[in-house]
């Protein structure tokens, strides 16, 4: 295990999925600024081991797909999602946790969320870039890691419907679509918390707080 940052703290290391889809250096910077420790993970056992995972993702759905297949990592975060153990996925990450996308067609996704991502509707700018608003669906908030506020993104499909189970949070660009999911430990974010200044610090840290609950799985 190579741990990231050099501040040990009080809170476990969390582990970055490293398939290669992503550029993840912008996440590890994210987690040291609030003093949290990272480790890469490139295994299924460092997934199931790991008390606490970041599922990044950048491109297409494909191809991120194909690269958690690479390295034997599907069934591990299905495992671990469906059981609701600490987990944040970001941008592409959320998308393949759903059943599919519009994207590519005929590719399964890991399909812990009941829903399938589709093409976001025209609008001024395509793919979906820049700041945007994030409101949580039922009031001013959440008790869990959602909370309102103006967040990143950088997308050109999303969830459009919210799956049974799971708290969201949405925003608009054309149309609505959900902006993130949260179930249990399980936080699936469209944005990325990681570029969005004190609003995605201070989620963050929500989600880090539900990772030093966690027990050991082993």
């Amino acid at each position: 295990m190579n741990i990231e940052s050099n501040n040990q703290g009080s809170n476990p290391a969390i582990g970055i999925v490293d398939t290669g889809v992503a550029n993840i250096e912008s996440m590890i910077v994210a987690f040291r600024r609030i003093g949290v420790r990272t480790f890469r993970i490139r295994t299924s056992s460092e997934v199931t081991d790991a008390p606490g995972i970041v599922l990044p993702g950048v491109g297409r759905f494909e191809s991120g797909m194909s690269a958690l297949d690479r390295h034997g990592m599907i069934d591990s975060i299905r495992e671990r999602v469906l059981v609701g153990r600490p987990t944040l996925a970001v941008c592409l990450g959320l998308q393949m946790l759903a059943s599919g996308s519009e994207e590519s067609p005929g590719i399964p996704g890991i399909g812990v969320v009941d829903g399938f991502v589709r093409r976001l509707p025209p609008g001024p700018v395509r793919p979906h870039l820049g700041w945007n608003r994030v409101e949580v669906e039922g009031g001013d908030g959440s008790p869990g890691v959602l909370a309102p506020g103006a967040a990143y993104f950088a997308n050109g499909f999303a969830l459009d419907d919210v799956p049974t189970g799971w708290s969201a949070a949405w925003s608009s660009d054309g149309g609505r679509f959900i902006s993130a999911l949260e179930r249990d430990g399980v936080v699936a974010c469209q944005f990325h918390p990681e570029i969005s200044g004190a609003y995605g610090s201070g989620l963050l840290s929500r989600w880090t707080s539900l990772v030093g609950k966690e027990s050991p799985c082993c």
